[in-house]
């Protein structure tokens, strides 16, 4: 197609809807005007969900939506939508769950097949152009279709009210309350550990995610324990994947999974949220075991985070990279071919790098046979029994070729980084860098984050209207859209500011985290079953088009956590600062939700399990005060272990008072022995009730193992 030809794409927002302006297909974004032209011309709706990072999207693309022949069915008999799944996650969820319900199959790209009302009847995920794969060929499925609908009309409405009531009942978890038992929790673990590859780590076989909402809750609960078993799962597993092909060896963070169970070949494409969440698990990793490794691997995953998804001039975080750079490409600029690697290093650096990184004439790559995917094959160790160099000297071969093969591929074409600033992801961001900082004691990460939380409260957050979903699009010309938040926007915020409170004593943080908490209650709880919707009450005036109606209470990681869990978390922890029992009630109810049905989804509901345990635990906040030295050695005895419901505060002394108390503190801090005093101390608080000041950092150290919040490190 020409310039002028462009469709109505080229005024969308969204990377991933601009990337398809180009096609000859008379695309309609998402909204009422689409379904008043489907119902006006009695045609059904061909909906493409899918996003600018996802491979299989491009190849359909290619295939198919590039066409000129299949494009122009669509447009004789379809009104063709086209929607991002990372800017519109409430359309996805919703018709995700209906095409599963009817191919059994779910995930991107999302091919869904509506009535001019928007009611899916039919759908299925990528199509071939012929038939291949074991899969229809995409033009037999568009005339089928368009046939059906107009000669079998009463069956494809009747197919259409199976597919809405399989919506109606995914996740509404109606008469499925519980009292809670701690058992919830053991049995997400047990779940976990029976799934556990001992062989080559993670869970399950392939393709095999990451899971880091299971990783941090087997990392809380071997604290507690001391249970080596479960210290072997989470260890293995992290270990695992840093070595393999999953993990990007030359620039550092991860591939969002492998599609083998050795983690060796990835799907290439990086999310920021994939990164945010594994930096946590390494950080709480390198807590629980002392090991340097895993402190190593979270700093390198900020060094890839810092690189390629941050915005360094205004703060925030971008959205993902992509897989591929072009539609023929298939991870090349991530892969190696022997003769590329022998091009840019010395022969000695070549025969330490093939050792370690397994590059061969023959590589993993099924489209190029010659390219090799780079994992850790051989260790230090190994290279010297094979080749007799010292140890000092193969490490600093192995680092010369790293740095040369990375400078080398950045001359490569690079896949597309799509710079979008998510609110909700941007917060799991801020949340992880927060957490790296304090424990690896990192100025500038601490630093970026909280200029990346002022922006995102000072754009996103109104107090009249709450927040809004996206903060800044990837094209700087493109419109922007203000779409309101969903859930996890909420909860993810309510947890970063509460976490820069933590990091800063700035008051004004707090105050943030409970307004935000607050309105999210207000616009997201279910008054009568409670718990919380994935989206907003509806304005008076808002027409929900599809199956926008039907309410959803998310308890499921798919992949971020999920945000009723979430929200319980933000409500436990601002109640520990407040005491403000409505939080807590909200916060219980939400997880009595589903505490007869959490255990049998496994490890899907870890942060469920990990608000258990803010439930069950009280809240344990370790409270810092005074202006010397002896503050710094206190807070590092602090912080050195991990538990997931433990927080850390530094505070200030001024004419002896504690400055920037929420308010459950300000009652009690100021009046214990010691602070009064003016000395400088620690105190440790748990259910409202504060243990006698410390200012020994060994003494912390035992008071806090002695509470199991240190037992096993």
């Amino acid at each position: 197609m020409t310039t002028q030809t462009l469709n109505s794409l080229s005024k969308a927002s969204s990377a991933y809807l601009r990337s398809a302006m180009h096609q000859p297909i008379h695309w309609h974004e998402w909204g009422e005007e689409a379904f008043a032209t489907a119902q006006r011309d009695n045609k059904p709706i061909l909906l493409d969900i899918g996003a600018v990072w996802c491979h299989w999207c491009h190849v359909m693309d290619r295939e198919s939506y590039d066409n000129p022949e299949i494009a122009e069915i669509i447009n004789q008999r379809f009104i063709a939508v086209k929607v991002d799944r990372d800017e519109r996650p409430d359309i996805d969820s919703r018709y995700q769950v209906a095409v599963s319900s009817i191919s059994g199959q779910g995930g991107w790209p999302l091919t869904a097949f509506l009535t001019p009302t928007g009611k899916p009847f039919y759908g299925g995920t990528y199509f071939p152009p012929d038939d291949h794969y074991g899969r229809p060929s995409f033009k037999r499925v568009l005339l089928s279709i368009a046939n059906a609908y107009h000669e079998k009309n009463d069956d494809v409405v009747e197919q259409a009210k199976m597919v809405e009531g399989a919506i109606s009942h995914a996740e509404s978890f109606a008469g499925k309350s519980a009292d809670f038992s701690p058992a919830v929790i053991d049995a997400i673990v047990k779940s976990a550990m029976r799934m556990f590859d001992s062989q080559n780590g993670g869970f399950g076989s392939a393709p095999k995610f990451p899971h880091p909402a299971a990783l941090d809750l087997l990392i809380d609960q071997y604290v507690r324990s001391g249970d080596e078993q479960i210290r072997n799962v989470f260890a293995t597993t992290l270990e695992k994947m840093a070595h393999g092909g999953v993990y990007d060896q030359l620039a550092g963070g991860f591939h969002r999974y492998s599609v083998d169970e050795r983690w060796i070949v990835p799907h290439f494409e990086k999310m920021c949220y994939d990164n945010s969440e594994l930096l946590k698990n390494y950080v709480h990793a390198y807590q629980a075991t002392g090991s340097e490794f895993f402190a190593a691997v979270a700093r390198d995953i900020i060094r890839w985070m810092d690189e390629w998804l941050s915005d360094r001039e205004h703060g925030g975080f971008y959205a993902s990279q992509d897989a591929d750079y072009s539609m023929d490409d298939d991870g090349d600029y991530f892969t190696w071919t022997l003769q590329e690697a022998q091009a840019v290093l010395t022969e000695d650096e070549v025969r330490v790098a093939s050792l370690h990184y397994d590059i061969n004439e023959i590589g993993e790559m099924h489209h190029n046979p010659a390219k090799n995917v780079l994992y850790v094959r051989a260790s230090v160790e190994e290279i010297e029994k094979r080749l007799g160099l010292p140890q000092d000297e193969i490490r600093r071969l192995l680092q010369s070729a790293k740095t040369k093969m990375y400078a080398a591929r950045l001359q490569r074409s690079t896949p597309y980084v799509d710079k979008t600033v998510y609110t909700g992801w941007n917060a799991l961001c801020v949340s992880a860098y927060l957490e790296a900082a304090k424990v690896l004691k990192l100025g500038d990460p601490e630093h970026f984050a909280l200029r990346s939380l002022d922006r995102l409260l000072a754009e996103v957050w109104r107090r009249e209207t709450g927040l809004l979903h996206v903060l800044a699009y990837s094209d700087a010309s493109a419109q922007r859209r203000e779409i309101p938040g969903v859930l996890d926007d909420y909860a993810f915020t309510v947890i970063a500011c509460l976490d820069a409170y933590e990091a800063t004593a700035d008051l004004s943080y707090f105050n943030f985290a409970k307004r935000i908490a607050d309105a999210m209650v207000e616009c997201f709880l279910d008054p009568v079953s409670g718990g919380f919707f994935d989206t907003g009450k509806p304005t008076a005036d808002e027409k929900l088009l599809g199956v926008l109606g039907t309410r959803r209470k998310p308890f499921q990681d798919s992949p971020t956590p999920a945000g009723n869990s979430v929200a319980a978390i933000a409500l436990l922890r601002l109640h520990a600062y407040t005491n403000d029992p409505g939080l807590r009630d909200h916060a219980e109810q939400t997880i009595e939700i589903i505490a007869g049905l959490a255990g049998q989804y496994g490890l899907f509901a870890a942060t469920y399990g990990i608000a258990a345990v803010h439930l069950l635990h009280p809240h344990t906040q370790v409270v810092i005060v005074g202006n010397d030295e002896l503050v710094g050695r206190l807070y590092d005895a602090a912080i050195a272990s991990y538990a997931a419901n433990k927080t850390v505060i530094k505070l200030e002394a001024n004419e002896g008072v504690p400055q920037n108390l929420p308010p459950a503190l300000a009652e009690t801090i100021p009046q214990l022995p010691g602070v009064k005093e003016g000395k400088t101390v620690a105190v440790i608080c748990s259910g409202f009730t504060c243990q006698p000041p410390v200012s020994d950092p060994d003494e912390l150290v035992r008071r806090l193992d002695a509470r199991g919040s240190t037992k096993g490190s």
